[in-house]
């Protein structure tokens, strides 16, 4: 009695004899009111075709690791892939650590997991000349897909968010367009608009003049085919039909495959498109930290672990260019002779890889440096309320590449904010680092 009691008020049902097809439904219906429409219908699908049937009948304190490998071992004798029946233990495990975090359970019985992890399948990517091929055609075949495939492979973006972009989101003048919606099916046959996939995907992205112009033929396209205008949540989509009705996701794909086996190319998915955007940045010698900020990916580690297999040229290039560094410094200290005993000769100069790094290390180089162009992948138009200009930046940019900002002659501190011309109430001075962090030693340092 004591048990219920508490539970009526902590807010779940602690009824000893609840099932777990009882519990999961009640879970269901919280879940219902925080998870987007297409991850609630992936889990509708585990809990009422394979969980609730296989062990709605037990009790919820019943539940134990021995019943849950039990599922597993019908699953996979029924034919289930192995992915199919680690997402459904993963909804399992999530229903089951709800329950504890809501003290119905003591423990998670799903966790760990009877299963490890499916190995992600080897991916296939196109090459460039791959890519120019399908383009070339599809252009020619299926313009509507070429400018879609042209705006995915020029911006890295994922397919639904390339499909929902509103053309308040485009700003063709600028350059750029902003990511803040993406077009989800449900259950296959029901479209919606939901927000894209993670906090850092809403964002600013950089297009370029190809990308440009493959959203101006889209633009002509539909103000030549002059549709009905459509309200609410799909209207005044970048990329419809001919009457203005959103695309779906399931017919792209088709339409994709059957071009690409025409041209005679690997079957690969539209996904993978953004896979070739990141590849052939990385290839090119664009730094790992640019590639992430483009795809907008949530942390760095995220793009190395995906794209480990091509930044290993990078690190070769990395440790040559050390080499180098200190083979120039023993030659400068002897004159310009080698030591005796030097290690090793003067490596060739790296081509490609982290080539702009090298250039920056080597001072014979600084006279005839570009001047330094300040990327814009994620800047928004000037006047989507951003306050720091194009000139400002290329200014801060210049004095980055030139090395350390110094402090302005006519400012008495290298950090106010204060403009030159206005006095101070009390002027800063500099101030000297305690003589324990001045002398420390290298075991000192906190």
């Amino acid at each position: 009695m004591r048990r219920v009691l508490d539970g009526e008020a902590g807010g779940y049902d602690a009824d000893p004899d609840q099932t777990v097809e009882e519990y999961l439904e009640g879970w269901l219906g919280a879940k219902e009111l925080t998870l987007k429409p297409t991850t609630y219908a992936r889990y509708c699908d585990y809990v009422t075709n394979d969980l609730i049937p296989s062990l709605g009948a037990l009790r919820l304190d019943d539940l134990g690791h021995r019943q849950i490998l039990a599922l597993v071992r019908r699953q996979l004798a029924a034919g289930r892939g192995r992915t199919t029946v680690y997402r459904c233990l993963a909804t399992l495990s999530s229903a089951s650590g709800d329950a504890v975090r809501h003290h119905r359970l003591a423990s998670n019985p799903a966790s760990p997991p009877v299963m490890r992890r499916p190995p992600s399948p080897q991916r296939v990517v196109w090459t460039a000349d791959e890519a120019a091929r399908f383009l070339e055609y599809a252009h020619v075949h299926d313009p509507l897909l070429a400018d879609l495939c042209e705006v995915l492979i020029g911006t890295g973006m994922r397919k639904g968010e390339a499909l929902g972009p509103h053309w308040d989101d485009v700003h063709l003048d600028a350059g750029v367009l902003y990511v803040r919606y993406t077009l989800s099916c449900v259950d296959s046959n029901r479209l919606v608009i939901t927000s894209p996939k993670t906090r850092n995907s809403r964002n600013w992205v950089a297009i370029s003049g190809r990308v440009g112009e493959a959203l101006r033929r889209r633009a002509a396209e539909q103000r030549r085919d002059a549709a009905d205008p459509r309200s609410g949540q799909f209207a005044d989509l970048v990329f419809t039909r001919p009457d203005g009705r959103p695309l779906r996701p399931q017919t792209l794909l088709d339409r994709f495959r059957r071009l690409s086996a025409e041209v005679g190319l690997p079957r690969i998915t539209m996904h993978d498109l953004r896979h070739l955007a990141a590849t052939l940045t990385i290839a090119a010698g664009v730094p790992l930290v640019v590639v992430s900020k483009t795809l907008r990916h949530s942390t760095l580690s995220t793009t190395a672990n995906i794209y480990a297999h091509l930044t290993r040229p990078a690190a070769r290039a990395a440790v040559v260019t050390i080499q180098r560094v200190l083979a120039q410094a023993e030659e400068h200290l002897t004159n310009g002779g080698v030591l005796p005993g030097a290690r090793g000769a003067l490596p060739p100069e790296p081509r490609g890889w982290l080539q702009q790094v090298t250039n920056l290390m080597d001072p014979r180089r600084a006279a005839a440096r570009p001047p330094f162009e300040p990327a814009t992948t994620l800047r928004p138009p000037e006047d989507a309320g951003r306050g720091v200009g194009a000139a400002d930046l290329t200014l801060f940019d210049g004095e980055f590449m030139n090395g350390a900002r110094r402090p302005a002659p006519d400012r008495d501190h290298p950090a106010t904010t204060t403009p030159p011309d206005t006095e101070k109430a009390a002027p800063s001075v500099w101030r000297e680092r305690p003589p324990t962090c001045v002398n420390a030693g290298r075991g000192d340092r906190i």
